[in-house]
């Protein structure tokens, strides 16, 4: 079969959705199918297109062999809303070009969000007579909704039409959590349109190694007791919860260290925060790539995932969960719902509620003072995500569910 992926975001770009949507083609590609990309060029999350991409509007090369059809993007830093959404309709209307370069195709798999791809999808599915497959990462507007960060009335009926638009055209709609499956059957959609692509994780690229000891020299970590939280850092995250830890564990455990590598909105103030908090035991790196990440985990003797307490929360499977638990660390999932439930099944770390600090420092000080534990949590975890979550299996069900 031949298909096309249609997505804003995409290798080598850093982040959690690029790293699920380049794991997915792969393993599309390694079942045996053909499989081209449309996305943008690269500019997430720092706005900045790099020198080789500039000054074009088009430009085709590829990744592992994988095609890449690559188009103009308005980049943008952090900003105003409307810079944003200037970010989002400058790919949609140039990605149509991108369509137009693309071979054949007799599916079309979609990202969204952003869900302004729509209007992209809806113009491929006429250009390539292909059958579409939306795939629904996120319930947009309804998570910015619940969060606050969209109010506008206008803005979300308007966009409120646009899903529904995208639900009634896809011929099946794939997602990453039983929390999104339950939503779009209440809203009353047909449960056979509807397939399971959950975030999985490749375990050789988090196979554990021994400490990086050039990097721990890097980032003064030497002799330190590390926390590693690696990935976005929005609003929904609520990763005030580790810096308030953090504080509470300075004084007294001056060898535990948080180090925080990624990149996103709540980043910039968080880093303000700590700085008004004195906190000499919290450590900042940018985004990573992934081939960069096993070295990170190396350094850690616990990996951390944390969201804030909010409605949609409970449907979240936060895509860290995997690396952190294929590394054979043991993991504390500030959370509830899904995310939880999959760390508690694999028996590979703590959950704890969201929002409680003293609760993260005292789980901390627990397991740190209980090697035998951290030992015996990290090899259940890698053990369960190798046999339930990694991207071979998961897509080879995915397909199989799909008929292909």
């Amino acid at each position: 079969m031949r298909i096309l992926m249609l997505t804003q975001y995409f290798p080598p770009e850093t982040g959690a959705a690029q790293v699920r949507l380049f794991e997915v083609a792969k393993a599309i590609r390694n079942q045996g199918h053909e499989i081209e990309v449309v996305t943008a060029f690269p500019n997430y999350p720092n706005g900045i297109i790099p020198p080789e991409y500039r000054g074009k509007f088009y430009m085709k090369d590829s990744i592992e062999n994988i095609p890449i059809h690559r188009t103009w993007i308005y980049p943008v830093q952090r900003g105003k809303f409307w810079k944003r959404l200037l970010n989002y309709f400058s790919f949609v209307f140039s990605a149509f070009y991108g369509v137009l370069k693309a071979g054949k195709a007799d599916y079309i798999f979609v990202e969204s969000p952003p869900l302004f791809i729509g209007f992209t999808m809806i113009f491929a599915k006429w250009v390539k007579r292909a059958k579409l497959i939306l795939n629904v990462s996120d319930l947009w507007p309804e998570s910015a909704v619940s969060l606050g960060l969209v109010t506008n009335k206008t803005l979300i009926s308007l966009a409120e039409g646009l899903e529904r638009r995208m639900y009634k055209t896809a011929w099946k709609i794939s997602t990453q959590t039983e929390g999104i499956i339950q939503s779009l059957k209440d809203r009353g959609i047909p449960p056979e349109k509807i397939v399971f692509l959950p975030n999985g994780v490749d375990p050789e690229l988090f196979a554990p190694i021994k400490p990086d000891e050039e990097l721990q020299e890097k980032l003064k970590l030497k002799g330190k007791f590390v926390i590693l939280y690696a990935g976005t850092m929005g609003y929904a995250h609520g990763l005030e919860v580790a810096l308030q830890a953090a504080e509470h564990l300075q004084k007294e455990h001056p060898e535990i260290a948080f180090l925080l590598v990624g990149d996103g909105s709540e980043k910039p103030r968080l880093m303000e925060m700590a700085e008004e908090m004195n906190l000499d035991n919290v450590h900042w790196v940018d985004f990573q790539p992934i081939t960069e990440m096993q070295r990170y985990y190396s350094l850690a003797e616990i990996s951390l995932s944390t969201l804030r307490r909010y409605k949609l929360s409970e449907g979240v499977r936060p895509s860290k969960v995997f690396p952190g638990l294929a590394s054979a660390k043991p993991l504390i999932y500030v959370g509830e719902g899904e995310g939880a439930k999959i760390v508690e099944q694999s028996k590979g770390g703590v959950v704890i509620p969201p929002e409680e600090p003293l609760l993260l420092a005292k789980t901390i000080l627990e397991l740190q003072q209980d090697p035998i534990l951290r030992k015996t949590q990290g090899e259940r975890g890698r053990d369960f995500v190798i046999k339930h979550y990694s991207w071979k299996s998961i897509v080879g069900q995915w397909l199989k569910d799909l008929g292909l």
